[in-house]
């Protein structure tokens, strides 16, 4: 079972999901340590009942505020919907804040891809078809996986497994912030700004705790954790979605960062869904209808993955 990973008190994570009961799928492989640097370097594996494979895989990355949550907790629960059409489903845990500083959690990410290419082999896995998918902290690392491929100072080989490539197939982000110098005045210019000791650029905000200092007082170094700096041909096709009333990332951080997408890949690659009047975490991003909206663009992307 996961050891304890139990963060300080903070209003991000104030009320963390509960487990999500798995016991339905009939082939899981849990807790495998995908490095050795951390206990928190563990994955867990979800196969169709039935085929041969290789199986697509989907990278489950739960979100947290960087300092929460689990791998096993409600929120792999829309992924696991991928095991009907025939997706294998890898969730992952990740050093959190509170444990290790940025780009901690950008290395294991890394190094839990390279390891299920390294692995493919042994759990029916498609080495070549590989899509990241998350929300919020979950949807910020995703798609610093699909932006910084490849970019030496992001990418740990001594976590295992330097021979294989990190890249991904396609990303799946929802309410991921992707600038985060620009989130408070994003928020102010909504009329959603919240009040003084829950703001972005206050010492106690996640992305402060994340990379160890006030982020207003860090500027380069808060370029150096925004994935829209990573921003380069060869990137993978990118499905962002994100709700209109998020008061916690701002709606502005998903459709700027759509814009610059487009302009370097081009507007075929990039596919951004505003949801009208959602919240952050909003229940309707896991109704039926909007997971099966995200599979099928799966279905296209890995279909053609090369």
């Amino acid at each position: 079972m996961n050891e304890p990973r139990t963060p300080p008190p903070h209003y991000g994570i104030a009320e963390q999901p509960p487990p999500a009961d798995t016991t339905f799928v009939k082939q899981r492989f849990l807790d495998i340590a995908y490095a050795t640097r951390s206990p928190a370097e563990k994955l867990d594996i979800y196969l169709p009942d039935s085929g041969d494979g290789p199986f697509s895989v989907i990278v489950a990355i739960h979100g947290g505020a960087f300092m929460g949550c689990d791998k096993a907790d409600m929120q792999v629960l829309p992924m696991l919907e991928s095991l009907k059409r025939g997706y294998a489903v890898v969730s992952i845990n990740y050093r959190l804040s509170w444990e290790a500083k940025f780009p901690a959690l950008v290395e294991d990410g890394k190094a839990a891809i390279r390891w299920i290419r390294a692995n493919a082999w042994q759990y029916k896995l498609d080495p070549e078809k590989i899509a990241a998918w998350g929300g919020s902290a979950g949807g910020y690392l995703s798609t610093m996986l699909g932006t910084s491929a490849g970019i030496r100072g992001l990418e740990d080989l001594s976590l295992g497994n330097p021979d294989q490539p990190c890249h991904v197939q396609a990303v799946v982000a929802w309410f991921g912030p992707t600038n985060f110098l620009k989130m408070d005045e994003q928020l102010t210019a909504s009329g959603l700004l919240p009040p003084p000791g829950f703001r972005h650029n206050e010492a106690n905000s996640p992305e402060s705790l994340l990379l160890g200092q006030t982020i207003t007082e860090i500027p380069e170094k808060v370029r150096t954790a925004n994935p829209e700096t990573y921003i380069r041909p060869g990137a993978p096709p990118f499905l962002l979605q994100h709700g209109t009333k998020d008061p916690v990332v701002p709606v502005q951080q998903s459709i700027e960062f759509a814009a610059m997408l487009k302009q370097v890949l081009g507007e075929e690659m990039i596919v951004l869904e505003l949801l009208e009047g959602a919240e952050h975490a909003d229940v309707r991003f896991e109704t039926p209808e909007n997971v099966a909206r995200v599979l099928d663009f799966l279905d296209i992307q890995l279909k053609n993955a090369r």
